[in-house]
């Protein structure tokens, strides 16, 4: 799974790498914790290119009747993608990105769990395959969350977790947010594990499983 990553560059950076035509992050701020229920940056594909905005990390189906659902739909496995009610309609149609430099997992190591955290080797941004959908109360007022898709672990993962986010190739980008792309095939052979040999992982303090924390501290090395 994917429950906590990081995101730490300044927000012009991420408007530069993601050629955002138009911006609605008005709360962005760096993080080192990001965690479920919180309001994460997200890119989607516009009329007139791309746009990066806020959505709620949690799925909530816009058909549900209880948005607290949001809680249990925080990732998405690939591999049954087309099977499941909530994500079927949402990969031909409402994809977008979810833009990260790191992201943590815990490893299950005699009784006790380390957490690690994963980035490319050279340390730059990437982005996380996500789904997203926009619930409405009965009174109009919309909610969009989000939702980050998982797969099989690549290598280096599996000594770590038996699942990984799915971070797209640069080259695969705009194909995944392509507004025009229904192509049900093309696009789930674009969740894949990512290539092992461009990532590495570090183990850090164990202060990270405390959602209240969120300081540069912990993305340091404790080796």
């Amino acid at each position: 799974m994917c429950g906590r990553y990081t995101i730490t560059i300044p927000l012009d950076e991420l408007i530069i790498l993601y050629l955002i035509e138009k911006a609605t992050t008005a709360n962005y701020k760096p993080s080192y914790n990001v965690a479920p229920m919180q309001y994460v940056p997200a890119v989607v594909a516009g009329n007139n290119g791309n746009r990066l905005g806020e959505l709620r990390w949690g799925l909530v189906p816009s058909w549900s009747k209880d948005p607290k659902i949001g809680s249990k739909i925080i990732n998405a496995r690939a591999e049954t993608l087309t099977e499941k009610p909530a994500f079927n309609r949402l990969l031909l149609s409402r994809r977008c990105i979810v833009p990260a430099d790191g992201f943590y997992e815990w490893k299950q190591d005699s009784g006790t769990k380390q957490p690690y955290r994963i980035v490319l080797r050279d340390e730059s941004v990437f982005s996380f395959a996500g789904l997203y959908d926009i619930w409405a109360d009965e009174d109009g007022n919309k909610l969009a969350t989000c939702t980050i898709i998982t797969t099989e672990p690549n290598s280096l993962m599996a000594d770590i977790h038996n699942r990984m986010p799915v971070i797209l190739r640069k080259e695969d980008e705009a194909e995944w947010l392509a507004r025009d792309n229904h192509d049900e095939s093309t696009l789930l052979r674009l969740l894949r594990p990512y290539d092992a040999d461009k990532m590495r992982a570090y183990p850090v303090s164990a202060t990270v499983g405390n959602v209240r924390n969120n300081s540069e501290e912990l993305i340091k090395s404790i080796i």
